[in-house]
């Protein structure tokens, strides 16, 4: 249970004075919607005003204070902008420009012949000098009202600077004086601050670098902290060892022979299986590099020991897909594969629970349904999750309530993750890397094209489509950062838009897939293009993740520079699974950021998906690596990627010795942690610590 002194933090922020229900819709947008998280919203800079009693150009650029008489409105022609020409006391012109339907509210605020304080950036066009859209016009009377300082806040239509730093500072009046949890000794030699002044300084003074640094340590601190619970809590659960005669491995009979990558896993895999311990591992593998081998060994490994294995994707078209290939490899061995989603209903659903209770069932492949309560098993020895980007810690640890004995944890994803991130996402885990493509397999020929070119591009659509090929073509979300990309309303009707173009050429040789759509409807669409009844599959991104048809061998990702290099790399692993040749055409916006043209290079140079891991970190960011909202991953919101090169190893050295030395947190310094993991919500934590 949260401790009570965290309770005003966690405090609804409509329990502030002015926070009615027109500031609340802003602010849930951008979801500050409990104190902790206006606490947490850090200023995105500062504003310094330069006042000045008459107009100098020397101040061009910067932003001013002026003393303005307003002397004549002039309305625009067409669709200009609506003027105020004002003067200063000493005669000095200045234009004050509207766009947009604002010219009642801007005469409203300087009737002509009337003096006001005015504050905006001065700018100067056509040799005439200007503010466009003033921040600040008040009377003379109210000249203290507009700072000479103000702490700058990333924004959204309803919330000003102002606004949300006067929310800030009541939060933070009503925070109290935590216990402190960072080692005295390691406070002296940084000379950090106290967590409430940290949070003071750091929106008065956004450039305060001990102060960022001591709320970045807390956050990733915290994160680690409960990284070594979960992995503490996990050794000592009571396992048992599973040791493989290898009769089934030895009986398969696969048309390829494995890497030296595969093999080192499996051995790795292996030797955790036989430790009375639970086995915590990750399998990081790059797209195409050969997972499902080594889940299928692994789970054959349970299988000969005389236990179940299940298999748990993030969707159900994953899991159809793997039931379906692991059944065909497994024919003619004596294994009997089972699958079970939240569709699967009456005679059939019963037969499968009924076999899983009585371990008729050896192995089980499935989505969430093999979490619910009625789903149980005679004996799990093995838990496979897959693209566990999807879930997150807590449900990694779901399955473990499924056994009388703790079963073994295998976790495999093929978004490689930087090694400088590995500790923050998977601390509680071993890991083993596929970093060695099977022979045969061709990289994928990568061309980044002008957006302008889409009529020559479906002009080679159809020649691809005419002599039999499939092809993706995948669609962004466009702004909405704060809705799930599939599901972004922007992100599906630029989808219909293009599903709609496409029709009009290839007609229902198109089929289109996105996040709003019910899972039975997605399912036929995509079986249909497995099936190669349809030819061309428009979709978001809800494709990202494991689909495999191998005649589809033409991807097209339409505004490539909205994606992330790691993104664009598993979008592109959609194809070149079939052997031949395949091509990933990136269409780019003609204005690019420099940022977007070197993803775009990068992408279009190279195939390996640990290297642009490690530049997509660069680019964009630890938050975008790990996982949004969507990911369910550790998520950075005040940690920069600068700050954890230079925390992460501190601070994992501190959790590992604080767990050391009171692994149950009950000490002073212990305490004071357990508050920590719950105001930075890594809490999950503590759960492992009581249940461990």
């Amino acid at each position: 249970m949260r401790p009570d002194i965290l309770n005003p933090l966690f405090a609804e922020t409509e329990s502030l004075k002015g926070v009615g229900s027109a500031l609340l819709k802003p602010l849930k947008k951008r979801q500050l919607t409990r104190l902790k998280d206006l606490l947490f919203y850090l200023p995105s800079g500062q504003m310094r005003r330069v006042k000045s009693d008459h107009i100098n150009a020397k101040d061009v650029g910067a932003t001013v204070i002026l003393t303005l008489t307003a002397k004549e409105y002039r309305h625009p022609s067409g669709r200009g902008p609506f003027r105020i020409l004002a003067e200063d006391p000493f005669g000095g012109q200045i234009q004050l420009l509207w766009f947009g339907n604002h010219s009642s509210w801007a005469r409203k605020l300087m009737p002509i012949g009337e003096t006001r304080l005015v504050s905006g950036k001065l700018d100067i066009y056509q040799e005439q000098l200007q503010i466009v859209h003033p921040s600040e016009i008040v009377p003379l009377s109210e000249e203290n009202s507009i700072p000479l300082e103000e702490t700058l806040y990333p924004l959204s239509d309803g919330l000003t600077h102002r606004r949300i730093g006067q929310l800030v500072r009541q939060a933070w009046e009503k925070s109290p004086d935590l216990p402190e949890w960072i080692e005295p000794s390691l406070l002296k030699k940084h000379q950090w601050p106290s967590w409430r002044e940290a949070v003071e300084r750091i929106h008065q003074h956004p450039d305060d670098r001990a102060a960022k640094l001591r709320i970045g340590y807390d956050e990733i601190f915290a994160n680690q902290l409960a990284l070594k619970l979960i992995r503490a809590a996990n050794r000592r659960k009571r396992g048992f060892p599973l040791k493989g005669d290898g009769h089934l491995r030895d009986a398969l009979n696969l048309p390829f022979q494995p890497t030296g990558a595969q093999r080192r896993s499996l051995a790795e895999i292996e030797g955790d299986m036989q430790q009375a311990s639970p086995m915590l591992r990750l399998l990081q593998g790059d797209v195409g590099s050969g997972k499902t081998w080594v889940a299928l060994h692994s789970l054959l490994i349970a299988a000969e020991a005389g236990y179940q294995g299940a298999l748990l994707a993030p969707t159900e078209i994953l899991a159809r897909q793997h039931f379906e290939t692991l059944s065909q490899q497994l024919a003619g061995l004596p294994v009997n594969i089972a699958l079970l989603t939240g569709r699967d209903k009456g005679k059939l659903r019963e037969s499968t629970l009924m076999g899983l209770a009585d371990g008729s069932i050896h192995l089980l492949v499935g989505t969430h349904a093999i979490f619910q309560e009625k789903v149980n098993y005679k004996n799990l020895g093995l838990a496979i999750i897959d693209e566990q980007h999807r879930f997150g810690v807590a449900q990694r640890m779901m399955l473990a309530e499924k056994a009388i004995h703790t079963p073994h944890l295998l976790v495999m994803t093929a978004t490689p993750i930087p090694r400088s991130l590995m500790l923050t996402a998977h601390g509680e885990m071993d890991v083993s890397r596929l970093d060695e493509m099977p022979p045969g397999r061709q990289p994928v020929e990568t061309r980044v094209i002008s957006s302008r070119k889409i009529p020559e591009i479906i002009a080679s659509l159809g020649r691809h489509i005419a002599e039999g090929g499939q092809s993706y073509w995948v669609c962004p979300a466009v702004g909405e950062a704060d809705i799930e990309e599939d599901f972004s309303p922007n992100a599906i009707a630029a989808a219909e838009q293009r599903f709609s173009l496409l029709q009009q050429h290839f007609g229902k040789k198109v089929g289109l897939v996105h996040g709003k759509m019910k899972p039975a409807e997605k399912d036929k669409v995509m079986d249909d293009f497995a099936a190669g009844k349809i030819a061309v599959l428009v979709a978001t991104t809800v494709i990202e993740v494991g689909v495999n048809v191998p005649n589809a061998t033409l991807m097209i990702i339409d505004q490539a520079e909205r994606f992330g290099l790691a993104q664009l790399h598993q979008l592109r692993g959609r194809v070149g699974r079939g052997g031949g040749r395949s091509i990933c055409l990136l269409l780019r916006s003609e204005e690019l950021t420099s940022v977007a043209r070197e993803r775009l290079a990068l992408i279009r140079e190279c195939n390996d998906g640990f290297r642009l891991a490690e530049e997509d970190l660069r680019l964009r960011g630890s938050g975008e690596i790990l996982g949004t909202k969507q990911s369910g991953e550790s998520h950075f919101q005040i940690a920069s990627p600068e700050d954890l090169s230079e925390l992460l190893p501190i601070a994992n050295d501190d959790a590992r010795l604080l767990v050391d030395r009171d692994g149950g947190l009950s000490g002073e310094r212990g305490q004071a942690a357990r508050i920590a993991l719950y105001l930075f919500e890594r809490d999950a934590g503590v759960s492992f610590l009581r249940s461990g």
